[in-house]
């Protein structure tokens, strides 16, 4: 509940941050821990997107892209994980190395904006729909619903937090109901653990759930600066726990 009250705002469900503990605290197998983070998000998600949806945010075609873009993502995600990429050492790396610069940069231009002549320009839709697919794939992989790496990449090109946070969110729910639907077709034809743990998931979900529509209820009155600092430190913080988790 907590960790959803912070990234709710910006756009992250906080399943990210749950996947260590579920690794080294409560031991769940892999592949099994991924369908168990999509099955927090599934969870989680309504409590953030039923405030988003009160306050107009879910409108527009950026929810639309994401969402179009990852879902098809989240599919071909799960099915390298089961079939090609059981460990969790690479994809560790993977994350730090994106979110550790990313994160960063965030935080950087935040504190020392660049002059309004030569600041970025929005993406363009076709780039949008193109890096949904790829963050559909890495979180089907890895089970982390593709906000936590969405939000931070469109605020880092100009899109404001309070835009890109219900799109984001909306895009992990979609893809978080589809990759849990996608495990469980799976496990019934590939040995292994690869259903989730159900009373951990739906247990960190209710805790979720509560969070996140108490997050989503403070962004509106929270400035833009400190969402971008919080979005930047988040990613800050995802990459650097990944980055120790996989050098151990």
């Amino acid at each position: 509940m907590l960790i959803a009250v912070v990234t709710a705002p910006v756009g992250v469900s906080g399943a990210v941050f749950l996947l260590p503990v579920q690794l080294s605290v409560f031991a769940v197998p892999n592949p099994a821990v991924t369908p168990t983070n999509l099955l927090y998000n599934v969870v989680a998600g309504p409590g953030a997107l039923l405030r988003y949806r009160r306050d107009g945010a879910l409108a527009g075609p950026l929810v639309r892209r994401l969402v179009l873009g990852t879902l098809p993502g989240v599919v071909l995600g799960a099915v390298i994980r089961v079939f090609a990429l059981p460990g969790p050492g690479v994809f560790r790396l993977l994350v730090a190395a994106l979110m550790l610069p990313l994160g960063g940069w965030l935080i950087v231009r935040t504190l020392r904006p660049a002059p309004p002549e030569i600041r970025r320009p929005e993406p363009a839709p076709r780039t949008v729909t193109r890096l949904a697919l790829a963050v559909g794939v890495v979180g089907g992989i890895y089970g982390i619903g593709g906000g936590s790496i969405l939000g931070p990449v469109l605020v880092g090109r100009g899109v404001p937090v309070s835009k890109v946070a219900p799109a984001a969110l909306a895009s992990t729910f979609a893809t978080s109901v589809v990759g849990a639907a996608t495990y469980a077709l799976l496990s019934l034809a590939h040995s292994g653990s690869i259903a989730p743990d159900w009373f951990l998931g739906l247990s960190c979900g209710l805790g979720g759930l509560l969070g996140g529509y108490l997050g989503a209820r403070l962004q509106p009155h929270l400035p833009e600066p400190l969402l971008r600092l919080v979005l930047g430190t988040l990613a800050t913080a995802l990459g650097a726990l990944y980055a120790v988790s996989a050098l151990r």
